[in-house]
């Protein structure tokens, strides 16, 4: 696979990124794309590895290892590397719905597991699915025919984010009449709102959903099942039902002071930034958000390193990010081994418009907010922080972070985003269709297995495992296809 000794003759590059100072001054994507002969080269790096985690995609430490999606990566690179483009994008389309999301936003299990990856930096597969891709596109090659014949069976998938989406397209392709219905006014779900523009812009969604809707899948927006769409209706319309709804509970941080203005949650607030973007075509930036305002970030995932990129495209005057843990280290641990999921330190664009825009890293480790402070009007003023400390459990023996005493330090905030994670899904949709949860309150099934404990109701991705990644989702999606379509059928050819 590859040139045999391509990684010893090339170094990993990846494509050219538009300089902080220009990237914050709009919302459009920020990194490019290499020329396709210099990306033939980085594919040339794959290096034929006896055991190729990259697409091994299982569970190793409670950690996942190489592509849930399982892509043939060594066969994808070698294509490249040889200029058979055409062919490369055969073979992803077997294993991937939407290579356009995830060489996006896709954190690269595949990379941090690539074997090459151990001593001169992974290949750069990302890159170069997003290279099979956009030339695809570009050629013609991404079509979406309407089935041939259709199996006289309707499915609705409820949520239409790459979960839902997935499930859609693997299903209208095996004959089903498939109907996606969306509670937002605008079809991408996570990808849609929860996902800034500079990160994914939407007109890579658009560019999908018209090829998707080419091919007869239906699109509901503004249909709110279990609020204003009632679910009865849809178990009596439809042959089966899938719950691809996320976990989109958030967690909250219950201090005093947190009800009122200037504390929000934070994909509620990517959501507005969105939105008033598309509502203008991208014309009008809304600076009123955040303009001139010290910005609090509770949290210190992807979500809030997309709040501390958003915060300063739109004026803020200081961004501050905390992270209740400890700081990783630089370099993997010997507990951390290769090729586990590396528990090292990253930082990510918006941390690096930060360090240009401020002079200094934003991250505070082993902190939160202990109260939130407000005038007499009850406006956000500023905030208490406090220190945390690791300190063991004695009864579950699970380490938890406890307050320092005396610690506590009083900050300027007008604004503050709470990115702390997601608790499950919202019991509303649950509810409504009277299907089991488990624990943390995601739809509950066998293992393995995707129907849930109500007939012809099915689940999938963040709904279904918890908050997890677009191309665990997209999987899932693929994955609850495969036993509808079975469940429906008697048998299946997914």
């Amino acid at each position: 696979m590859g040139k045999t000794t391509g990684f010893l003759e090339y170094e990993r590059k990846l494509g050219p990124v538009r300089s902080e100072e220009a990237r914050t001054k709009d919302f459009l994507e920020f990194h490019g794309q290499l020329p396709l002969a210099e990306q033939q080269k980085q594919a040339a790096r794959c290096m034929d590895c006896g055991i190729p985690f990259c697409q091994f995609g299982g569970m190793i430490s409670g950690m996942a290892s190489g592509c849930p999606l399982h892509n043939l990566v060594p066969e994808l690179n070698d294509l490249v590397y040889r200029g058979k483009m055409d062919k490369a994008y055969e073979r992803l389309s077997m294993t991937h719905s939407f290579p356009e999301f995830t060489s996006r936003v896709c954190p690269a299990l595949c990379e941090a597991a690539c074997t090459c990856g151990t001593k001169d930096g992974a290949v750069s597969t990302k890159e170069n699915e997003r290279a099979v891709i956009e030339y695809a596109y570009e050629k013609g090659l991404v079509k979406e025919p309407a089935p041939a014949v259709r199996t006289g069976k309707k499915v609705a998938v409820v949520g239409s984010g790459p979960a839902g989406l997935s499930a859609a397209l693997s299903l209208n392709r095996r004959g089903h009449e498939v109907t996606v219905y969306e509670r937002k006014d605008r079809i991408g779900g996570l990808l849609r709102y929860g996902i800034p523009n500079m990160k994914l812009d939407k007109r890579v969604i658009d560019r999908r959903i018209a090829l998707m809707e080419e091919a007869g899948i239906h699109f509901v927006v503004n249909a709110d099942i279990g609020k204003t769409v009632d679910a009865k209706k849809l178990l009596k319309e439809y042959d089966s039902v899938i719950l691809a709804c996320g976990a989109s509970h958030p967690r909250d941080i219950n201090a005093p002071g947190r009800e009122g203005n200037g504390v929000y949650f934070a994909v509620d607030f990517l959501s507005k930034v969105t939105k008033e973007l598309l509502d203008s075509d991208i014309k009008k930036i809304p600076y009123d958000l955040a303009k001139g305002k010290d910005v609090i970030v509770i949290g210190g995932g992807d979500t809030g390193n997309d709040c501390v990129g958003t915060c300063i495209r739109l004026g803020a005057k200081s961004v501050t990010q905390l992270e209740m843990m400890q700081k990783p280290p630089v370099e993997r641990t010997a507990g951390n081994p290769w090729p586990e999921w590396p528990r090292i330190l990253k930082t990510d664009y918006g941390q690096e418009e930060a360090i240009f825009s401020f002079g200094e890293d934003p991250r505070v480790y082993q902190t939160t907010v202990k109260e939130f402070i407000r005038d007499k009007k009850g406006e956000l003023t500023g905030a208490v922080l406090v220190s945390l400390t690791p300190e063991r459990d004695e009864k579950t023996g699970r380490i938890m972070m406890k307050e320092v005493p005396g610690s506590e330090k009083t900050v300027k905030a007008q604004l503050v985003l709470i990115a702390a994670g997601f608790l499950g899904s919202e019991d509303y949709v649950t509810k409504s269709f009277g299907v089991e949860v488990d624990g943390r309150t995601n739809v509950k099934t066998k293992a393995g297995e995707y129907a849930s404990s109500l007939a012809k109701v099915y689940t999938a991705g963040d709904m279904h495992r918890g908050q997890s990644l677009v191309v665990w989702a997209i999987a899932e999606g693929r994955a609850a296809a495969r036993e509808v379509d079975r469940d429906l059928m008697g048998y299946t050819n997914l």
